[in-house]
């Protein structure tokens, strides 16, 4: 075997210069305002799977996807989640879809609450169960006068929330 590196002819190595920014991943260092077009807070969990449950159905109904069971396997729940979230009242889809945003702590309503509800096949039922969740996630306010400088509880917001938007009057 020949030593390649012997008939390489030499070299002469010319100087290598790069440039590039460096912007940290978690937000340190370049402190950017927020957009103002956009509100503050972080958009409910519950009305996340909402709409992610209506995409889903839209995928099923334009043939994308065979039935709720290839859903199901897709998203890592069981099919009857599915069914259960595509099988809720109207009206109580689109207040789950605008729910107030939460500005501190936990939100006001949670997967865990509309569970009970999504079980009930009659949106009558349905209906009821809801302004009972919607109810008791607002009467969990502080007591009138307590309030400081603190910032807004997510039962406060959701006691600002348009009492239309329960399917009842709230």
């Amino acid at each position: 075997m020949r030593d390649l590196a012997s008939d390489a002819t030499p070299t002469r190595l010319s100087p290598l210069e790069v440039s590039f920014t460096f912007q940290p991943a978690n937000g340190r260092g370049n402190r950017q305002h927020p957009d103002p077009t956009v509100e503050p807070g972080n958009v409910p969990r519950i009305a996340k799977l909402m709409a992610l449950a209506i995409r889903f159905d839209g995928l099923v109904r334009r043939g994308e996807v065979r039935d709720d069971a290839d859903l199901a396997r897709l998203g890592y729940v069981t099919r009857a989640r599915i069914t259960q979230i595509i099988n809720l009242a109207p009206d109580i889809q689109e207040a789950l879809l605008f729910l107030p945003r939460t500005l501190q702590g936990r939100d006001p309503i949670r997967e865990k609450d509309v569970r009970p509800i999504a079980r009930v096949a009659h949106w009558s039922r349905q209906r009821a169960m809801w302004a009972q969740v919607v109810a008791g996630a607002a009467s969990s306010d502080p007591p009138p006068g307590s309030e400081d400088s603190t910032p807004v509880s997510p039962s406060r917001q959701l006691a600002r929330w348009p009492a239309d938007l329960c399917g009842l009057s709230c």
